[in-house]
């Protein structure tokens, strides 16, 4: 009797193992070789590889452009029909002849001796312009001036002027800074308000109140040598009495506040800044 050999089970696939097998693995398209040299949107096709070496040569690029096509090739030059301005007229009449030259565009017989004054679009001065301030800049706001000579003191805020200037006071009681004009961009606006209900600014105090009066030089006489000294400025009575009200009643405001106390010294005492200190990371 002839051996019979034994039987080899073949090995019993998982249910993962099979279902990966029934799932075909998509594969990924391959390339082409246009879609890769495909130009970016904005790049020059023809480009430095580096060192001066480009991608396409001069023969490379003659061909690419197409500019075989355009050698020897000439437009013909059109050339535009001048308008006459001149027109040649045959003279009537039995005993004359000839022709005469007429202007087609007749000329004007008298020009005017001057130029026409033009209407142009009326212009806004620049005192007319609208004024924008800072939020921080209302009146009763208690400011540091940074330049000027009483640069470094803390100030009361009154009023907005129509120029775009700030009108300040000390008041001059406490610090000696007098009613004064300043620019907002050299002003600091602290987070300190005093109530300015009861503070009354008179309506005559404005930018025309702060303009100085000029006085006139006067002429050296034929004796003199030396000119004249500069006489120094004095404030006149009406704004030595505008001072002592104003300043009345802001003390008076500053007394009313439960940080009357605090006030006062805050006023009185300069502003500097130390060394490591900044003014851009403080809060005011």
């Amino acid at each position: 009797m002839a051996d019979t050999a034994p039987a080899v089970k073949a090995p019993v696939a998982t249910k993962a193992q099979a279902a990966a097998k029934a799932v075909p693995v998509a594969k990924k398209p391959a390339k082409d070789k246009k879609q890769k040299l495909k130009k970016k949107k904005g790049q020059v096709r023809n480009y430095d590889l580096g060192c001066g070496v480009y991608r396409f040569s001069r023969t490379r690029m003659y061909h690419k452009k197409a500019l075989y096509k355009f050698i020897g090739k000439k437009t013909p030059k059109t050339v535009k029909p001048k308008k006459k301005l001149t027109i040649q007229k045959k003279i009537g009449g039995e005993k004359n002849g000839g022709f005469r030259i007429v202007h087609l565009k007749k000329r004007t017989k008298s020009y005017p001796t001057a130029n026409r004054i033009r209407r142009h679009p009326s212009k806004k001065c620049f005192s007319q312009h609208q004024r924008r301030f800072r939020s921080s800049l209302v009146p009763g706001t208690i400011c540091i001036l940074l330049a000027g000579t009483y640069k470094g003191k803390r100030v009361v805020l009154l009023k907005n002027l129509r120029s775009g200037l700030l009108m300040v006071t000390g008041p001059f009681t406490l610090n000696g800074v007098p009613l004064r004009r300043i620019h907002p961009n050299y002003v600091i606006a602290t987070s300190a308000r005093i109530d300015m209900r009861g503070v009354n600014v008179p309506s005559h105090i404005n930018d025309k109140y702060f303009k100085r009066i000029k006085t006139k030089k006067a002429k050296k006489d034929d004796g003199e040598i030396f000119a004249a000294k500069k006489e120094p400025y004095k404030p006149s009575e009406q704004r030595r009495i505008d001072q002592k009200a104003l300043d009345k009643s802001i003390l008076k405001a500053i007394k009313k506040s439960p940080d009357a106390a605090h006030y006062r010294r805050y006023l009185c005492a300069m502003f500097g800044l130390r060394s490591s200190q900044y003014p851009h990371r403080m809060k005011f």
